[in-house]
C-alpha cells in the first residue's frame, strides 16, 4: 500500500471526529478564551476546520515562514454559524484529499519541507514526516483543544477515540 493511501485513509477517520466536535462550536462565542493567554474560541475552531488544507503548502511549498518580514498576509475566513465552519471544513478537507491524491510517495519521503520563524529555521523534514507532525498530529492536538473549550462551555463533548462523559460509542 502507497503511504498517500494510508495518509488519506487517517484523514478520512480523523475527519468524522473533526466534524462532531465542530458541530457543537457554540455560536456567538467566538471572542470566550479560557485563560487570558488562551486563543479565542472562534479562532481554534476556525484552525480545527481548516488545518486539512495545510497539506497543500506542505507538499507544493518548500518551506513556510510563519512570521515573515512585515507579518502575515494570511487571514483566517470568518465564521458566524457551525454551519459555516462545517463548509469551510469540507472545503478543507476536499483540498487536502485531492493534494494528496496528486503526490507521490517519492515526493513525500525524498524531498524535504522547511518550516520557518522571521527567517530562522524551526525544523526540516521530510514532507512525509511534516504531514504527520505538522498536519495530522497538530489536528488532532487542536481539535482535543477544542473539546476542552466544548466541556468549559457546557456543550457535550462527542466521543472521539473511545466513548466521552456526554456519549457512548459512535
Amino acid at each position: 500500500m502507497k503511504i498517500t493511501e494510508l495518509l488519506l485513509a487517517e484523514l478520512d477517520r480523523e475527519a468524522v471526529g473533526i466534524r462532531k466536535t465542530l458541530e457543537r462550536v457554540p455560536e456567538g462565542r467566538n471572542d470566550w478564551k479560557p485563560h487570558e493567554k488562551s486563543m479565542p474560541l472562534g479562532y481554534l475552531a476556525n484552525i480545527v476546520a481548516t488545518i486539512p488544507s495545510w497539506l497543500d503548502m506542505v507538499v507544493n511549498l518548500d518551506e513556510l515562514d510563519i512570521n515573515p518580514p512585515g507579518g502575515s498576509k494570511f487571514r483566517p475566513p470568518d465564521w458566524k454559524t457551525r454551519q459555516d465552519l462545517i463548509q469551510q471544513f469540507e472545503a478543507s478537507l476536499k483540498k487536502g484529499s485531492e493534494v494528496l491524491q496528486k503526490t507521490t510517495d517519492d515526493h513525500l519521503f525524498n524531498t524535504k519541507w522547511r518550516l520557518l520563524s522571521a527567517g530562522k529555521l524551526m525544523s526540516e523534514q521530510p514532507r512525509y514526516e511534516a504531514i504527520r507532525d505538522g498536519v495530522l498530529n497538530h489536528m488532532a492536538h487542536h481539535r482535543g483543544q477544542l473539546t476542552v473549550y466544548l466541556r468549559l462551555n457546557e456543550q457535550k463533548v462527542p466521543a472521539i477515540y473511545g466513548p466521552s462523559a456526554d456519549e457512548g460509542r459512535g
